[in-house]
């Protein structure tokens, strides 16, 4: 609540006129933004570089926001947008979902956990389930993709993604819900019922 508060409080004096205090903004959350466009384009580079539009387009839309909803959340609507119009400009498909490198710390964490299983077939399955998952969120339509990655990926709350995509709470549950569907049914076709083991492993 603490970090609301505080986003609101620089958005209100941004709004006065402190161009210092959206530049707080910027340092708090370009990380974040950069993150979630390397969802939507391969190139580190090209990703700053939307992320960068993107800020600019929130700076110059801030007049109008209203604290609705929190700063970040709707700030992610706008990198999300800005994302999706860059790749439909420049023809591209989005870029495949690499688990470990959009998140480092989980993947060690996971790593751990599979420390007693560090036999070479373990290792071979559990890298399996990983390109596994992967393919299978790249394969989803875009709306559903964008669900499973701010919920998952990013951790966001229904609340906050139904905000960051524009649509209700319960259209945002589907979403997640049909997407961890896809991805289950994937799993099960690759594996053929060896979903069992690799529960066992992660």
């Amino acid at each position: 609540m603490s970090a609301d508060v505080s986003d609101l409080s620089l958005v209100r004096r941004v709004q006065r006129g402190d161009k210092g205090a959206f530049d707080a903004l910027v340092l708090k959350y370009q990380h974040k933004v950069v993150k979630l466009v390397m969802r939507y384009v391969r190139n580190p580079a090209e990703a700053e570089d939307i992320a960068q539009d993107a800020f600019i387009k929130a700076y110059r839309a801030l007049p109008q926001f209203r604290g609705d909803s929190a700063f970040y959340t709707w700030l992610y609507r706008i990198a999300i947008n800005t994302a999706k119009n860059a790749v439909v400009s420049r023809d591209r498909s989005p870029i495949d979902f690499d688990l470990d490198l959009q998140n480092p710390d989980e993947s060690y964490d996971m790593q751990g956990r599979l420390k007693d299983s560090e036999t070479p077939e373990a290792l071979t399955l559990t890298e399996e389930i990983r390109s596994t998952v992967n393919s299978a969120i790249d394969a989803l339509p875009e709306d559903l993709r964008t669900a499973i990655v701010l919920r998952e990926l990013e951790g966001l709350s229904y609340e906050e993604i139904a905000q960051a995509m524009g649509c209700p709470v319960g259209t945002v549950r589907s979403r997640i819900f049909r997407a961890r569907e896809a991805i289950d049914r994937r799993l099960r076709e690759v594996f053929e019922g060896g979903l069992g083991r690799a529960e066992e492993l992660g």
